[in-house]
């Protein structure tokens, strides 16, 4: 064979299997992006847009920059060790401080899942969709999905619910008709009066980006998903890519509102929903649509992902068989919880006169309490030498992570605050 022909071709053979190898790692932090931005995430970046107009941009690219460091850090344990956050708590901080944070977790993710059904509510009583049939049918076909879907199926149905909420949020931002230079100068310039409710607002847009449960999901689906050592340089391209994609569309949401209700006077709204209604006459009944098939579908992927990172946590705690990979009969303890607490939040929506607000309120001050002693394990755990190796954060990604922690530390404690001020 020729070796000026043979020597290439074998390059562009290898480069195609290098290139297949990182495709087939890519999941954990693209999901795990994608699920930042539920229910709660998409309420929030509308309020902010319709009350700050693009004034927050800035706050976006700095809760993607802060995003990649600590989803790399929790990525990295998860490649090391194969094990889940909680399983390494436990074993090497006792537990005690296993036993605080899975209470506390499950406490956060009990309010944040309510408000996954109440996001999925909301989005289908635009059209015309009774509250009882909506989260019904959404809680028997999410149960059925995690306990009956293959782990490459329950995989393909986030990437794809992911991507159809991005583009929608393009969509509604294009027929905005924002001031796209605008908008790119205040991602890059910070701009607003440091008000009371302009630092409340930072405080929560950061929040929803970087939250406890999403920490912990990242760390036990890359484990639950088998990647290991080998695949470093494919998590981090991952990770990467999530981080950018979950504030892309963060983004998108505070354009199009921006463009409309802050442009317009409408600076006033209490939800993603009310933001959808409220888009139509502005960017038409098609941009009002597209919005509120957002809310569902982005509703939707919470309500798959935050029980799953439950059901992960808590088998993690008590060290036992978890994971999407196991058929039901070789983990009954996980799948068995995984139903309960998609059912059990679905029961609690349907209790006459719940306070679904002070529910949702709850989850805020305990993702607030919680996530500054997840984010100190985390930080603790991948600096480690002995426990991650050479996969052990560098100085770089360990100074950088200490920052966003005590930053995060600062801005969640400031959230718990303003709650009851």
């Amino acid at each position: 064979m020729d070796r000026k022909w043979f020597v290439p071709w074998l390059g562009r053979r290898r480069w195609r299997y290098a290139r297949l190898g990182i495709l087939a790692a890519m999941g954990p932090g693209i999901i795990s992006g994608f699920a930042d931005n539920d229910a709660g995430g998409i309420t929030t970046y509308s309020v902010v847009g319709a009350k700050f107009g693009y004034q927050m941009m800035w706050v976006l690219l700095a809760s993607a920059l802060a995003l990649g460091i600590t989803q790399e850090a929790g990525a990295r344990l998860g490649l090391a060790t194969g094990k889940g956050l909680l399983d390494l708590v436990r074993e090497r901080f006792g537990l005690r401080w296993s036993g605080l944070a899975i209470v506390t977790m499950l406490l956060a993710n009990l309010g944040d899942t309510v408000a996954e059904f109440a996001g999925i509510s909301a989005a289908l009583l635009i059209f015309g969709v009774p509250v009882a049939v909506s989260n019904s049918v959404a809680t028997v076909a999410v149960i059925l999905l995690l306990t009956r879907g293959s782990f490459r199926r329950v995989q393909f149905v986030f990437l794809a619910m992911g991507a159809a909420v991005s583009a929608g949020y393009a969509i509604s931002a294009y027929l905005a008709h924002p001031a796209w230079a605008t908008a790119a100068n205040y991602l890059i310039v910070p701009h607003g009066t440091l008000t009371s409710a302009y630092l409340l607002a930072v405080v929560g847009t950061v929040g929803t980006t970087i939250t406890p449960w999403g920490q912990g999901f990242i760390q036990s689906y890359t484990a639950d998903k088998g990647l290991s050592r080998a695949n470093l340089r494919a998590s981090h391209i991952d990770i990467t890519t999530g981080a950018v994609l979950t504030n892309l569309v963060a983004a998108f949401i505070v354009v199009a509102t921006a463009a409309t209700l802050f442009a317009h006077g409408r600076y006033e709204i209490s939800d993603a929903a009310q933001a959808a209604v409220a888009l139509r006459p502005f960017a038409g009944r098609f941009a009002e649509t597209v919005f509120a098939l957002g809310l569902l579908g982005a509703s939707l992927l919470g309500l798959g992902t935050v029980p799953l990172t439950s059901a992960y946590a808590t088998c993690e705690a008590l060290g036992l068989e978890r994971g999407l990979r196991w058929k039901w009969n070789e983990a009954p303890a996980f799948y068995g919880l995984l139903t309960f607490f998609v059912g059990f939040s679905a029961l609690l929506v349907f209790i006459p006169g719940l306070p679904l607000i002070q529910v949702m309120f709850l989850s805020q001050v305990f993702d607030g309490l919680l996530l500054p002693v997840i984010l100190v394990f985390v930080m603790r755990l991948s600096s480690d030498r002995w426990l991650l190796g050479d996969l052990a954060s560098g100085p770089v990604l360990k100074y950088l992570g200490w920052i966003v922690t005590a930053a995060m530390s600062v801005l969640s404690i400031a959230l718990v605050l303003s709650l009851f001020l």
